[in-house]
């Protein structure tokens, strides 16, 4: 992958739009200035970039990731399983790691994410408390800050091309210390998976409190399970009486979610309520959840969504991200956010503009981001690829694609393609 330095963009010439329209995008500084029809704008010589009837479209943004895990499959060769497997096999590598081991692959993911047009990167990071059960001693702190040291060197890094905001993943048994100071290293948010403890409403109010006394935002892997515990409903109604309009910047988010898609109507009626009164955002995350749920039911296997038909009925946001990739808990994946589209519309029945938007715009209103896509007044954080439709893209993922982070241009990635002749029919 070669690399060179980020390029300032005024004028996006022959983009095309997803009504079908052909236009100019002007751009100043890092938002949308002006769109006009095709070759009515001008700009200036070195920063114009003519995109040939490319599709323009909001560039993704990933609201749920794990960085710190990433391409480490090979390393770790993990049998294949559920949940339980994949924490065991990684809980054993966690112990070996050094922050730059971590930091060389997190910075490789995320410069995968960035050429496949994600210019917005949301990542749990492990507190490394050392603690497989109640009855272990807490690792030293050094220890267990090693992967948010690694996520806030690459995070500074790579500040210049992409937004990449962290969370503290907290399990049951990492200490309120070992947190803290995950926190200190530089870390945004506090998060968990209140599901995996003996007590998972009060871990919720531990998580919580610790968010509270930090004045951060909250992030929890809530319900990862087809028929555990419910939580959300515990989550929502707790962030409602945080809520204080007007003053509160925190961003409130749960992801997976997935034993609310398994719940009977009126209870899941209930917990969606709840959610909603919340205004709390929902994150599913199709590739990773379709291989980690089902392994118990191999007659008709559920599929590891939430009830997004349900949620986004009620009116909440909910958007898609890949979680894993290449690691004990999803052994593929692409990092791109059109493999997670093209699964949502597969798995999880909304059309391709749904998916696409599930990934971007909605996307970015979970984590808190300014709106982007090119409309004027939006940030200029924008996917330029070769499809003609939303669907095209979605359906096909051309890997031909040009990416602009807060108006500048950060990946280009083209592809020639060389296909035999067919040979000339003979004559009769």
């Amino acid at each position: 992958m070669d690399s060179s330095a980020p390029r300032p963009v005024d004028l996006l010439r022959g983009a095309l739009l997803h009504d079908g329209r052909l236009v100019d995008v002007a751009i100043s500084g890092d938002t949308v200035a002006e769109v006009a029809p095709a070759g009515t704008l001008r700009g200036s010589v070195d920063g114009t970039l003519d995109l040939a009837g490319r599709l323009l479209l909001t560039a993704p943004a990933e609201p749920h990731a794990h960085l710190d895990k990433a391409l480490s499959a090979d390393a770790i060769r993990p049998p294949l399983g559920d949940l339980g497997a994949a924490i065991a096999s990684w809980s054993a590598h966690a112990t070996t790691m050094t922050v730059d081991e971590i930091a060389d692959r997190a910075r490789t993911a995320a410069l995968t994410m960035l050429a496949a047009g994600t210019t917005a990167v949301r990542s749990h990071v492990d507190v490394l408390s050392g603690r497989r059960s109640v009855d272990d001693a807490p690792a030293p702190v050094e220890s267990a800050v090693r992967g948010a040291q690694a996520l806030v060197r690459v995070r500074d890094e790579l500040a210049g091309l992409m937004d990449l905001e962290l969370v503290a993943l907290a399990g049951p048994l990492a200490p309120d210390h070992h947190v803290e100071a995950v926190l200190a290293c530089g870390v945004d948010l506090v998060g968990g998976a209140p599901h995996l403890a003996e007590d998972p409403l009060a871990d919720v109010d531990r998580l919580l409190a610790l968010a509270d006394r930090h004045g951060v935002g909250v992030d929890l892997h809530t319900d990862e399970n087809l028929d555990g515990p419910v939580t959300l409903d515990h989550f929502a109604r707790a962030v409602s009486a945080r809520r204080d309009p007007g003053t509160d910047g925190r961003t409130w988010t749960a992801g997976h979610c997935v034993r609310l898609g398994t719940l009977g109507p009126e209870r899941r009626a209930e917990v969606v309520a709840d959610v909603a009164a919340a205004d709390l955002g929902i994150v599913t995350l199709p590739i990773t959840n379709l291989y980690l749920q089902g392994w118990q039911h191999p007659v008709s296997t559920p599929r590891g969504l939430t009830a997004i038909q349900a949620l986004t009925a009620a009116g909440v946001r909910v958007a898609a991200g890949a979680d894993n990739v290449r690691d004990p808990f999803n052994p593929v994946g692409r990092s791109d956010a059109l493999e997670t589209a093209s699964l949502l519309v597969t798995a999880g029945h909304v059309t391709p503009d749904q998916a696409y938007a599930m990934v971007s715009d909605t996307a970015r209103s979970v984590m808190g981001l300014p709106a982007a896509g090119p409309v004027p007044g939006r940030r200029a954080d924008l996917l330029a690829i070769a499809a003609t439709s939303v669907t095209d893209a979605v359906a096909n993922a051309p890997a031909d694609r040009i990416v602009l982070s807060r108006g500048r241009l950060v990946a280009r990635t083209e592809v020639r393609t060389t296909v035999a002749a067919t040979a000339a029919p003979v004559p009769a």
